[in-house]
């Protein structure tokens, strides 16, 4: 199942490009204590475009995204107003990451469509993380997802993930998620690596490609592409004007058998450090 859903820091920078993406959208990765964090609070608008090629019309979307820190917990929602397929659409996302130790955290994410054919009735995602190494700067993953979808096939997940956090600015990721539909018992899995790079205290570079199989996409009310192979590609920018106002822009490549889609995303954020 395939959903595009979209700076404070690299951590942000991750978490819009693993997050509430991908085929079933992956994992979320927060970062070790001490090094990148996200503003205390924060929200981001972004807009984009996306074009289709075959007999299907672009896509487009308006999406709201907020971060507030309270105490142990990192509280992220977002609200996305979408039209894909000639069909508009809203998904509501809430996640709650929390601090469980100084080596664990944990984060749990429901979602919720509005009955689009191409938004998930609900969906369910949780994710426990562990720190390694001496200074804790190697972050592995261990995380379940379900998704129940209008036309009622049903995604079951376990996905498994690390992030290295390098004392340059940067971090790599990677992760697979192996994913099981029904009806028919489609089992399917896809792979994912990601770069992140802050080459100073303004600006943030990422990258992000996946690969692999996916088991039911829809493409319009009652019909899906089942049990196929696809690939995608994104490259991001994020600026921080000032101690206030930020900026990004991204653009994207995803294509499988049947169709290919290109697209560009632009957003404008406010911190409150």
């Amino acid at each position: 199942m395939t959903a595009n859903h979209p700076f404070s820091c690299a951590v942000l920078v991750l978490i819009g490009l693993t997050a509430l993406t991908a085929q079933a959208e992956t994992s979320q990765t927060a970062p070790p204590d001490g090094l990148l964090r996200p503003a205390l609070r924060s929200f981001e608008i972004t807009t984009g475009t996306q074009q289709l090629t075959g007999p299907y019309s672009s896509w487009r979307h308006q999406t709201v995204h907020g971060v507030l820190e309270q105490g142990d917990h990192v509280l992220q929602g977002e609200l996305s107003n979408k039209n894909e397929y000639d069909t508009g659409g809203t998904f509501l996302g809430l996640t709650d990451t929390v601090t469980l130790d100084d080596n664990k955290f944990a984060s749990l994410s429901v979602g919720v469509g509005d009955g689009a054919f191409y938004l998930p009735r609900y969906r369910l995602d949780g994710f426990l993380y562990n720190k390694w190494l001496p200074k804790q700067n190697f972050v592995s993953s261990l995380g379940v997802g379900y998704y129940d979808a209008p036309d009622g096939h049903v995604d079951l997940s376990i996905s498994l993930g690390g992030a290295w956090y390098f004392e340059q600015p940067i971090v790599l990721e990677g992760g697979v998620r192996f994913n099981r539909s029904n009806p028919g018992g489609v089992m399917t899995h896809q792979q994912f690596i990601a770069a992140s790079y802050n080459p100073d205290s303004r600006n943030a570079w990422s990258a992000r490609v996946a690969w692999g199989s996916e088991g039911y996409l829809p493409v319009a009310l009652n019909t899906n592409l089942v049990n196929f192979n696809s690939q995608e590609a994104s490259l991001a920018w994020h600026r921080r004007i000032n101690q206030n106002w930020g900026a990004s822009i991204s653009i994207n490549h995803y294509r499988n058998p049947t169709f290919e889609r290109s697209g560009v995303d632009i957003g404008l954020s406010r911190h409150f450090d």
